[in-house]
């Protein structure tokens, strides 16, 4: 392969760096057609290994080079706003003396398998009383709860991820809205928390659809607390 890519090879360059420079092939989109990926990886531009049913597709240190010099290569046509945004990103590097890493970042940790948590015995109708004193909780009861169960998760370390479907599950105590607005308040601006997305949204189960906190329609997945 020459050191001229084509604009749909430099496309998918650019959407692998998106995503931190690793993605499975089936969550890029455009399609990534086969001849395209092989081209890249014969340049060693791209490495592929197989993962699951799909190929984990990796820039190498040469494609990281090719892409932090080649910022205004075209690219397709209907890809014209993208193309236009890499000039400013280039512009900002230059003028910084940034590198296009430092931008794009590391790429984030996935959370650890949930460990499915044993669930606490039926409670009588006589606990009824119990459970509307726990839907009183303050904010600050409440934020301490999600901390307690975070770190039942996590083994008491902090700074790691958490699904929310283990949370919920290690909160069955409270419902669903009362939880809700536990992480609504860390949204909101908690600097020690913050909610994330999973970076492969195709890995997502039936469970941590269920259990995501959506507000405004944008899904959050993963909890972690700072030290």
């Amino acid at each position: 392969m020459s050191g001229t890519l084509t604009p749909k090879q430099a496309l998918i360059l650019w959407c692998l760096l998106g995503r931190h420079g690793s993605a499975l092939q089936s969550a890029l989109v455009p399609r990534i057609d086969k001849a395209d990926r092989e081209a890249l990886i014969a340049g060693r531009y791209i490495e592929a290994v197989k993962q699951g049913r799909s190929l984990r597709l990796s820039v190498t240190d040469k494609g990281w080079d090719w892409a932090g010099g080649h910022m205004r290569e075209p690219l397709p046509p209907s890809f014209r706003v993208l193309q236009d945004w890499l000039e400013r990103v280039q512009a900002d590097l230059a003028a910084t003396g940034r590198r296009l890493a430092d931008v794009v970042g590391s790429v984030p940790e996935e959370p650890a398998p949930t460990v499915p948590q044993p669930r606490p015995p039926a409670r009588r109708a006589a606990s009824k009383g119990s459970d509307r004193e726990l839907k009183k909780l303050t904010p600050i009861q409440l934020r301490a709860r999600i901390e307690t169960a975070y770190l039942a998760l996590t083994g008491g370390e902090k700074a790691k991820a958490v699904r929310l479907s283990a949370l919920r599950d290690h909160l069955c105590d409270l419902d669903r809205a009362t939880v809700d607005a536990g992480l609504a308040a860390i949204l909101r601006g908690d600097p020690t928390a913050r909610l994330s997305q999973f970076s492969d949204p195709k890995s997502l189960t039936a469970a941590e659809r269920a259990a995501a906190f959506s507000p405004a329609g944008e899904p959050f997945h993963i909890l972690r607390i700072q030290s």
